[in-house]
């Protein structure tokens, strides 16, 4: 059964006390591992557990003076745990902590996510389902091209969040990891079997190779498979926008009974979710650019990343959650416009079955450029004088050598244009 999370829970993650909790997570569990060795005794480590704590008016109060985080972090636990403290973060480097602690917050991050994308499958195979059979205008360069169906379409979007999760667990995978190796990551101070109890306690692997920190690429990747969730997601949004214009209509998305458009024009229904989906995946994108950035630092390790890295992670990982459970909400209040999509379907006497005719005259003998003419001056002309392109077939004196009006009325029958949409639905096991 699908849970849903709440944008608040996504919050709290990334909020200030959270952060230290994850460090204090991290530092018991090499206690616990020191614990595991024998070198720290079951009574010290139980003090230890009683007694570690930290207090974040605390912590900022020492850190106006150390100007460092994990000291002023480290310092108020010290205050707390007393004597016992000095098996606190022995043999560690402060990299050790908050790399470690970030891919936990990655990891819980990541479980939200991958639980919105889900809700929005289902809320999607749904609208698939229920639209496998409403006939719409397939276009291409925004153009009218051939007929299909809205669940078609729908389908289409199903297809990219798929693949966009599988991208995106595999990126998590590859970030759900740890290290405990200290100073240039050559555990000089530290047995490397701490760090795998360690790892194996915070249920993360060790990192194969860290310096002083684990490197950047496995962030950026993380990042990365966030912007493309928010593109998959301005792709659907985009789409229903076109859809909303005017002279379209085909869908639009829901509107409440006291909702108000413009504060000029009272006629004013705007597709305003798919608008504030399509600018936050800009910002993803450029968070994804700025974690490339990352990847590059001096030597071993510098912190130039690290100012970057509290921006960009709370607000990717609390805008994606937001994305995902707004269009959720989109989709599921979408207003589809039957009717509409199926007249726009015979706009100008339904040009587009022009390939249907072409290729039925081809099958009475004519070479395809012969034929591709014949169709075309027709097909333009109704265009290009708001006429009815079937009527104009009809009066074809070429046309009328090859096709009788039987044959002629069946190249106009959107049935044949959607025989082939169930081994499409077969292959997303929807109904």
């Amino acid at each position: 059964m699908i849970e849903r999370y709440s944008r608040k829970e996504m919050k709290n993650i990334w909020e200030l006390e959270s952060k230290f909790k994850y460090y204090l997570q991290v530092e018991l569990a090499v206690c616990r591992a020191y614990n595991k060795q024998g070198k720290i005794s079951d009574t010290v480590l139980n003090e230890i557990l009683k007694k570690a704590d930290f207090s974040v008016k605390r912590i900022d109060e020492i850190e106006k003076e150390v100007h460092h985080d994990l000291i002023a972090f480290l310092t108020n636990v010290n205050e707390n745990v007393g004597e016992n403290s000095r098996y606190i973060h022995m043999g560690l480097t402060s990299s050790d902590v908050i790399d470690t602690a970030l891919a936990l917050q990655m990891h819980d991050s990541g479980q939200i996510i991958l639980n919105d994308i889900d809700i929005l499958l289902k809320t999607l195979r749904e609208k698939a389902s229920e639209h496998k059979n409403t006939v719409c205008i397939g276009r291409s360069h925004g153009v009218h091209a051939e007929p299909m169906t809205f669940g078609i379409k729908i389908c289409g979007w199903i297809d990219v969040f798929e693949r966009v999760k599988r991208g995106f667990e595999n990126a998590l995978n590859e970030a759900e990891v740890g290290q405990i190796s200290g100073p240039v990551g050559t555990y000089s101070n530290i047995d490397p079997e701490i760090e795998q109890i360690a790892c194996e306690l915070l249920k993360l692997r060790p990192a194969k190779f860290s310096t002083q920190i684990i490197a950047r690429d496995i962030h950026a990747r993380y990042i990365q498979a966030v912007a493309l969730i928010a593109c998959a997601v301005e792709q659907a949004a985009t789409e229903l926008r076109h859809l909303q214009r005017t002279e379209v209509l085909e869908a639009e998305e829901g509107f409440s009974k006291e909702q108000k458009g413009s504060s000029a024009m009272p006629h004013k229904k705007n597709p305003i979710s798919g608008e504030n989906l399509s600018g936050l995946a800009r910002v993803l994108r450029a968070n994804s650019i700025a974690a490339m950035e990352n990847i590059a630092l001096w030597h071993e390790r510098d912190i130039s990343h690290s100012s970057v890295e509290r921006i960009i992670f709370p607000d990717s990982c609390i805008l994606i959650d937001y994305m995902l459970d707004r269009l959720n909400t989109l989709i599921k209040n979408l207003v589809v416009h039957k009717s509409n999509m199926l007249k726009n379907t015979r706009l100008f006497g339904g040009i587009v079955y022009s390939q249907k005719v072409l290729l039925k005259l081809c099958s009475k003998g004519l070479l395809r450029e012969t034929a591709y003419k014949i169709v075309q001056r027709n097909a333009l002309d109704a265009f290009d004088n708001n006429g009815n392109f079937k009527q104009n077939l009809e009066a074809d004196s070429e046309v009328k050598k090859y096709l009788n009006k039987k044959e002629l009325e069946d190249c106009f029958k959107t049935d044949d244009y959607l025989k082939n949409i169930d081994t499409i639905y077969k292959r997303f096991n929807i109904d």
